[in-house]
């Protein structure tokens, strides 16, 4: 087993381990209240990331940096190439009359063409503004009117259409050039005149602390606010995250690092990964959609080493493994195959981490057979080659985290959000500790408060919100940011996160109730899409349900029934609502009675960005989702 045997060859590399020792700082009862770790790569003094594709192309140009999809193989981009791209698109800015300081808005997906033009519009000296591809009007309206950008890169028509909707009532009109028209070509066309001396008077004279983005948050419970964040807070992420885990994924592992960015790029994660992968020249592509279905053919043939993701993917990936089992008939092996993984990945990790003696000679057998069977169909969908894998957006199933390790996949948890410029935390390489999201990035530190909320300190701390000072004042007191979660520190400074502090439900028992714990577990369980919990101020908890349509789709298959059922019958079906409390039930068990779920709404539909229920970034938004099952809500307590 791959990872087994990388975590034994790791524990005679105690230099590595070595990088992520932590500061404790304790209250007087020894509860440890503060933790600290030291950067491990040093403050930039000069320069921004904007240079990163001109020190590649000076120090290796024929390496290559990236790898461009065409038809269904990848074609290379050396690091000479990519720095062309860049400098014809930021002349064309230039030409188009980008100033120093202006912003530019790029709607897309995720490409090749975003990853130059963020590196683009820097070296014209301007500033970023992403925005999701699939934001209404009314966002756009606001994202571009609030941030000022008077230059827009979109996908598509459909996009440009958008586009215009939004901006036809601004006061000053907007440039669009669009991806699908060649706006890369169109750009390079026009800066042809722009001397190359330009792009390099621009680009040396940022500064680390010179803005590079507006990125906004995914309001959940109002406007989204744009976060300051300037080149200095790019480099402290991206920097010190490769130096803390780029020695795991090479040194230790002897592969040669690659990654499938798939993430949107209108999220800061996906941002921060592009550029880490620029500075440790970690080949990367892109890919469109996180769409199991789509994204899965693409991760067979792209073959990465590693990958990025949120908690959905791996729960697809885990709900596609047992869909297939129960269509040749071996449900019930796979059911075994996840509770011996789980088994074992605890048993494997205690041993490495010297507190159990690990899996003994049955449960190791047991592992071989369910590898042949199980585990290595679960590595081939993911490429055959991946090692380690990090999530992040919100908490990971533990026993599905186990469940990846037996299948020879570790998977390390993060934690950050746009205002600490993606990952403030993050389980350290050869330290790993599934149901934690770790110890603070390297250079930053984690406080607890008195009421339980999570406050960050460290150069990947935003600075301010765009024309918003009260917000900024309300989350920033002296160097520490208010995250509103809620979490814990262990004893070893590992940070567990137990929800939203605005989310914290009261029952009329005077029971405070973390909803977040409830949601992530029923949601890792097919056949339940998307869930909310409710239960403020009342006398138990309860929860409204929708189901995934794909595992709606599998269990129709499964018992041969009609695949155009209504979902009206479905969520009445006693067979998929006892499908569905046995979910409910695991999700139960991480919690006590009081807090547990006593009743439950199947209800039609789902949760999503187009009725106004998701964010871009796939967070519910609550208040919209109690105004609009308000009904649903109260028959729950009714008689």
């Amino acid at each position: 087993m791959g990872v087994r045997r990388d975590l034994k060859r790791a524990q005679r590399r105690g230099d590595l381990a070595a990088r992520t020792e932590a500061e404790l700082i304790r209250d007087e009862n020894g509860t440890v209240r503060e933790v600290r770790t030291a950067p491990i790569a040093p403050r930039a003094a000069t320069g921004s990331t904007a240079g990163l594709p001109f020190t590649n192309a000076a120090e290796a140009p024929d390496a290559v940096v990236l790898r461009r999809q065409e038809g269904t193989g990848w074609r290379p981009v050396t690091a000479a190439a990519f720095a062309a791209d860049v400098t014809a698109t930021a002349k064309g800015l230039i030409a188009a009359g980008l100033e120093p300081g202006g912003r530019v808005a790029v709607m897309s997906r995720t490409r090749y063409e975003w990853t130059v033009l963020d590196f683009a519009i820097w070296a014209a000296g301007g500033q970023t503004v992403p925005v999701y591809a699939t934001s209404s009007a009314e966002q756009v309206d606001w994202i571009v009117r609030d941030s000022g950008a008077r230059f827009l890169v979109v996908e598509s028509a459909e996009n440009a259409h958008t586009v215009a909707t939004a901006t036809s009532g601004h006061p000053e009109p907007t440039t669009v050039w669009r991806l699908d028209e060649d706006a890369l070509g169109l750009l390079a066309g026009l800066g042809r005149d722009v001397p190359d001396e330009e792009v390099t008077k621009r680009r040396t004279a940022l500064t680390p602390d010179t803005v590079a983005t507006i990125c906004y948050t995914s309001g959940t419970t109002g406007q989204p606010k744009g976060c300051v964040l300037t080149h200095a807070n790019l480099h402290a992420e991206a920097a010190n995250t490769v130096e803390l885990l780029h020695p795991v994924f090479k040194e230790v592992t002897g592969q040669v690092a690659s990654t499938l960015l798939f993430l949107p790029l209108a999220h800061i994660l996906g941002r921060t990964l592009q550029i880490a992968c620029l500075m440790a020249r970690i080949e990367l592509g892109h890919f469109p959609s996180i769409k199991p279905d789509e994204l899965r053919p693409a991760l067979r043939r792209f073959r990465p080493t590693f990958l990025v993701g949120v908690p959905y993917l791996f729960e697809k990936i885990h709900d596609t493994g047992r869909a297939t089992a129960e269509k040749i008939g071996r449900g019930a092996s796979f059911d075994r195959a996840d509770r011996i993984g789980v088994r074992f990945g605890e048993a494997s990790l205690n041993r490495f981490l010297g507190t159990g003696k690990g899996p003994g000679p049955g449960l190791y057998a047991a592992w071989a057979l369910y590898d042949l069977l199980v585990y290595r169909r679960i590595r081939r969908e993911l490429g055959g080659r991946m090692r380690y894998a990090i999530s992040g957006g919100s908490p990971l199933d533990r026993n599905l985290n186990l469940f990846f390790f037996a299948a020879g996949i570790v998977v390390y948890e993060g934690y950050g959000l746009t205002e600490t410029t993606a990952a403030a935390t993050i389980v350290p390489p050869l330290r790993p500790r599934p149901g934690t999201v770790g110890l603070p990035v390297p250079g930053t530190a984690v406080r607890i408060a008195d009421d339980g909320e999570v406050l960050i300190k460290g150069g990947v701390v935003f600075g301010a919100y765009w024309n918003n000072p009260a917000a900024t004042d309300a989350v920033l007191s002296g160097d520490w940011f208010a995250t509103g979660d809620l979490g814990s520190l262990d004893q070893d400074g590992y940070l567990t996160i137990t929800g939203r502090k605005k989310d914290i439900l009261i029952t009329k028992g005077g029971k405070n109730v973390s909803p977040a714990v409830l949601e992530d577990r029923l949601r890792s369980r097919p056949p339940v899409g998307q869930c909310i919990v409710v239960g403020d101020n009342r006398t138990y908890v309860a929860a409204l349900i929708t189901l995934d349509p794909e595992a709606v789709a599998h269990w129709l298959a499964v018992r041969k029934l009609p695949p155009g059922t209504p979902m009206s019958e479905l969520v009445r079906d006693p067979r998929m609502r006892a499908d569905v409390q046995k979910a409910v039930d695991y999700a139960n068990q991480a919690v006590s009675r009081a807090e547990s779920i006593r009743r439950f709404a199947l209800v039609e539909g789902e949760f999503s960005e187009e009725n106004g229920l998701l964010t871009p970034s796939l967070k519910i938004k609550r208040h919209a989702v109690m105004t609009a099952y308000a009904r649903e809500i109260e028959a729950l307590y009714g008689d």
